[in-house]
């Protein structure tokens, strides 16, 4: 299995400890979208603990120059330090790249309720282009329209529901 196949669940270490550093890591919030974890994003990709009160955190930014990535660093590292680690390492990881595969369904499920459609499909292998309709996350219609490829973050497009009138992100499939 590659790394981009990998699930959350393949991803938590199954030792008690290092389970209990993933845990207090995963419940970091994206500071862009505040419903959504850093582990309902795909973004936490590793914990290591490297020593008595020492924690190696791997994280992969959603793309290369995301603004994100100090803020979550930061709130990692506060995290982890409240709970008792005195020495946290975060690394950031741009290969494999981030990617839209490796949202939890649970994350999906929150940026639907939060007014964001989430990605729909899967990444692809290739550079294939389809057009696709896009569910609005307020009435359920698939009669929308995009307005912008890119909408209040890059990872997102701006479009507006055609039944109720109602602009919302979708969250892209990268």
């Amino acid at each position: 299995m590659t790394d981009l196949e990998q699930t959350v669940d393949e991803l938590r270490p199954v030792d008690p400890a290092g389970a209990k550093a993933w845990d207090i890591a995963a419940t970091v919030c994206d500071p862009e979208i505040p419903v959504l974890t850093i582990e309902d994003l795909g973004v936490l990709r590793g914990v290591e603990l490297t020593g008595p009160g020492a924690v190696t955190v791997t994280i992969t930014p959603t793309y290369s120059g995301c603004p994100a990535m100090d803020a979550i660093r930061e709130d990692v590292t506060a995290a982890l330090n409240t709970a008792g680690y005195g020495q946290v390492r975060v690394d950031l990881v741009l290969a494999p790249a981030w990617t839209t595969d490796w949202m939890s369904e649970a994350g999906k499920a929150k940026l639907n309720a939060y007014g964001i459609a989430p990605p729909t499909g899967k990444a692809a292998a290739g550079p294939v282009r389809l057009g696709l309709s896009v569910k609005c996350p307020q009435c359920s219609s698939l009669n929308t329209r995009e307005l912008t490829r890119f909408g209040s973050t890059s990872c997102k497009a701006l479009y507006v529901c055609q039944d109720c009138s109602e602009p919302f992100d979708y969250f892209k499939v990268l």
